[in-house]
């Protein structure tokens, strides 16, 4: 989706947890276009969390389908996105709830295959044996989207709002030579130039570990635009929908997103070093519970295809240069793993959406 104004023609489905902007993930057919590798949030938390599952995802591209929560944040982040083409003053409740079939229609023109298997899923998880068939599931499931669009105008009002961008994609490449990609939800800029990232979530608010995978988020999208616009946003807030709403907002610093940076480096010299070896290992954690996966990885008793190599990766660096910013250093291969495991974050909480679960490698 495009942050420019008008409605799109349609509305792009990037909910499952593999695909990125630019097709260079999951979820792929292997006859897109793959761009230049690049870092995105989703991906970084991928390999924190598990570096075999940021294989399958960035490397292997394979397929996952959304589940039905994942869908259902497509099609409330699309509405939000299209309430914003209206005049402020048409931006009321009723006519945000009027778009939800449209936008729904769009998705199920564009992935019908997607929208059959998250239907199937919610067929099997409604099926009752006392029934003589299972009922539609539809009609429920659209009334939860609104309900989260209800949790919506019960925080904001969207009348008193004028984004400067929605759906943004931000690209940029560190000092260091670490390319960064992610979609902002929305781009918020005050009066005096102050910027605010707005990111929508369409599950409920997180406990601790997943509430500091939703900073890492934020975080990345600040250094961005740190990077892209010489200056530090004013607000990174997030938006939660689910169980009756809660926002969370937070204040970042220069010198908090340069310490940041370094995490990001880490991590991307420990992405390379996996590439030059072909070792990317699974790690078990919580997250294996709803892992696509499982049957693929040798922490349970799995066997992954074999390594086929990132000859886009090796590219993308052949003769390039770090430069190392004053007072600190490109992390090296060496000591970078247990850098990156020390703000390992658990899997996301709530729904997942096209960004972040948003952008690259």
């Amino acid at each position: 989706m495009s942050e420019q104004a008008g409605n799109p023609a349609t509305t792009p489905v990037r909910e499952s947890a593999g695909t990125e902007p630019g097709g260079e993930t999951g979820g792929g057919t292997g006859g897109e276009e793959r761009r230049r590798p690049a870092l995105s949030p989703s991906r970084a938390a991928d390999f924190k969390q598990c570096p075999l599952l940021y294989r399958f995802r960035a490397v292997d591209r394979l397929p996952e389908a959304p589940s039905p929560a994942a869908l259902r944040g497509t099609l409330v982040h699309a509405v939000l996105e299209r309430l914003f083409d209206l005049p402020a003053a048409e931006r009321v409740q009723a006519r945000a709830k009027g778009l939800v079939g449209a936008v729904w229609a769009e998705i199920a023109a564009e992935a019908p295959e997607i929208v059959a298997a998250v239907l199937a899923d919610l067929r099997r998880a409604g099926e009752d044996p006392d029934l003589p068939g299972p009922e539609d599931p539809l009609p429920g499931w659209l009334a939860s989207a609104e309900s989260l669009l209800d949790t919506y105008f019960a925080l904001e009002d969207p009348r008193s709002v004028e984004p400067q961008s929605r759906e943004l994609l931000v690209e940029t490449e560190l000092s260091s030579g670490v390319p960064l990609r992610g979609y902002l939800d929305r781009l918020d800029v005050d009066g005096e130039g102050g910027l605010r990232i707005v990111d929508y979530k369409t599950g409920a608010a997180p406990r601790e570990a997943a509430e500091a995978r939703a900073l890492f988020q934020m975080k990345f999208y600040a250094l961005a635009l740190l990077e892209l616009r010489g200056a530090v946003p004013e607000q990174l807030r997030l938006v939660y929908l689910g169980a009756g709403g809660e926002e969370l907002t937070y204040r970042p610093e220069a010198g908090e997103l340069r310490r940041f940076q370094r995490i990001l480096e880490a991590i991307w010299a420990a992405i390379r070093e996996a590439d030059r070896t072909g070792d990317f290992r699974p790690r078990r954690g919580p997250g294996c519970g709803w892992c696509a996966h499982r049957g693929l990885c040798p922490a349970w008793d799995g066997s992954p295809p074999p390594y086929p190599g990132w000859p886009e990766l090796r590219t993308a660096h052949e003769g390039a240069t770090a430069k190392p910013r004053p007072g600190g250093a490109v992390a090296g291969a060496a000591g970078v793993g247990s850098r990156a495991e020390a703000g390992a974050a658990g899997p996301a909480h709530g729904d997942a959406h096209g960004h972040g679960a948003s952008s690259a490698a």
